[in-house]
């Protein structure tokens, strides 16, 4: 390595997002989900009507995304001051005249509204979203319907009277349809692109919101205090609920001001391909699908059943590596999403793989598992099941690559970063090492051959 390159890499680049966004919103909503498991007890205190059960129904679990969220976007704004950063492409102190900001609104409702539109016809056409458990995302997505077509024509107009450049990807999509001004098809495409991402995994998420957070509020904590796999399997359902309500705010929350706006979506085929077979309705490992690894297994408490010590072990680890996979969700703050750019994220778990939820995820699923053992002792069924694993996890590898390729291609922040995780990141650098170490062995046996 050159004396430059060294210099470039011997600091760890700031991430676009601090520790303190995902914490104040993990607070948030930690105290929703005791307020919801107490409920009864604070409706007896104060005296309030109504019934006393938990409040464990899908409205509780949609709150839910507001208690998390609203802490984030207050210390966003009021601490941490994000727009007036230079990268939402504002400039407050500039106010357009209505009538020259009010053009650009024109064209970038149309824009706007026409891509809601086709979002709408996709969710129409796609049967899946009208079975459980997506009615439930296209019944609040159908109650959203009304107030964001009109608060859109303030917000909207708002922004263009202090926005650096108008002209932006939205624009370029109504300027196209109604036929105005020359527009940018690389510009439309980067908004498709965008709003399909955000639609897409938006529904999603919103959609696996109840069951988990139903599934923690209704929970007996008394009962799992002296069994470890209980408890384990509760603190892991906690971590998903965590993983899921962060998440769903940063598919929700991509708006300039807050400097959460995607900025562009990953323009690589594989890269979409990759993410989508991870997901409903192309989701190809599921139970019963192509590389489904679960035939004869049983879950890991099954086979440790009896060692009370090693059970909670086992449990132990598993939730650490579940504490990871939420952690690295809960740092993003504001700026969760599959197949975006939208910052560089260098602190929590970056800070040691540039991958740490699909590493956690991945260890999780072959630690839970353990497709080598099955219950009907089958030696064919337990290869199988391996050899389907390895290939789920290699699909995860190929989705960080490509996530890698997008990134290396829009910011040099993350240039930076990904040499600095090459040579100093605990995880990255030594499988890094370790790659090297066998491809000069392979080289070195290649030689001894000629």
């Amino acid at each position: 390595m050159t004396a430059g390159a060294s210099a470039r890499v011997a600091a760890r680049p700031p991430s676009d997002v601090s520790s303190a966004v995902g914490l104040v919103g993990l607070l948030g909503l930690l105290a929703w989900i005791v307020f919801a498991r107490e409920y009864p007890a604070i409706a007896d205190a104060l005296g309030l009507p109504g019934r006393r059960g938990v409040l464990s129904g899908p409205n509780a679990a949609l709150m839910g995304l507001f208690a998390a969220g609203i802490p984030m976007v207050l210390w966003s704004v009021f601490v941490e001051k994000v727009h007036r950063r230079e990268s939402t492409g504002l400039d407050w102190s500039r106010k357009r005249p209505l009538s020259e900001a009010g053009d650009f609104t024109i064209t970038k409702l149309a824009g706007l509204w026409a891509t809601w539109a086709l979002l709408g016809a996709f969710y129409w056409v796609g049967r899946w979203y009208w079975q459980p458990p997506y009615t439930f995302a296209m019944e609040v997505l159908g109650w959203l319907v009304v107030p964001l077509f009109l608060v859109s024509i303030p917000y909207v107009l708002w922004l263009d009277r202090h926005l650096k450049d108008p002209r932006d990807a939205c624009w370029h999509f109504g300027a196209m349809l109604i036929g105005r001004d020359a527009w940018d098809a690389s510009e439309v495409k980067r908004h498709l692109r965008a709003w399909f991402i955000k639609g897409f995994f938006g529904a999603f998420m919103i959609a696996i919101l109840p069951e988990g957070f139903r599934i923690i509020v209704e929970a007996d904590l008394g009962l799992a205090i002296d069994d470890p796999v209980r408890l384990g399997l509760i603190l892991i359902t906690l971590l998903f609920v965590i993983d899921v309500q962060i998440g769903a705010v940063g598919y929700l929350v991509t708006l300039k001001p807050l400097d959460a706006h995607i900025r562009s979506g990953n323009p690589f085929v594989g890269g979409w391909l990759a993410a989508l077979l991870c997901y409903p309705p192309f989701l190809i490992m599921g139970p019963g699908d192509v590389l489904d690894y679960r035939v004869d297994t049983a879950e890991w408490n099954y086979w440790l059943a009896g060692n009370d010590t090693v059970l909670a072990i086992w449990a132990a680890w598993l939730v650490f590596l579940t504490a990871i996979y939420a952690w690295a969700t809960v740092i993003f703050g504001l700026r969760f999403s599959n197949l975006t750019y939208r910052g560089v994220i260098t602190n929590g778990p970056y800070r040691w793989t540039r991958h740490p939820a699909y590493l956690s995820k991945n260890v999780f699923w072959w630690f839970a598992t353990l497709p080598f053992l099955v219950t009907s002792g089958s030696a064919t069924e337990a290869i199988r099941n391996c050899v389907l694993l390895a290939v789920v996890s290699a699909i995860y590898y190929w989705r960080a690559r490509t996530e890698e390729a997008h990134l290396l291609l829009e910011d040099p922040k993350y240039r930076e970063y990904y040499d600095w995780m090459g040579e100093h990141g605990l995880v990255t650098a030594r499988l890094r090492r370790l790659g090297h170490a066998i491809a000069r062995r392979g080289d070195a046996e290649k030689e001894s051959y000629k």
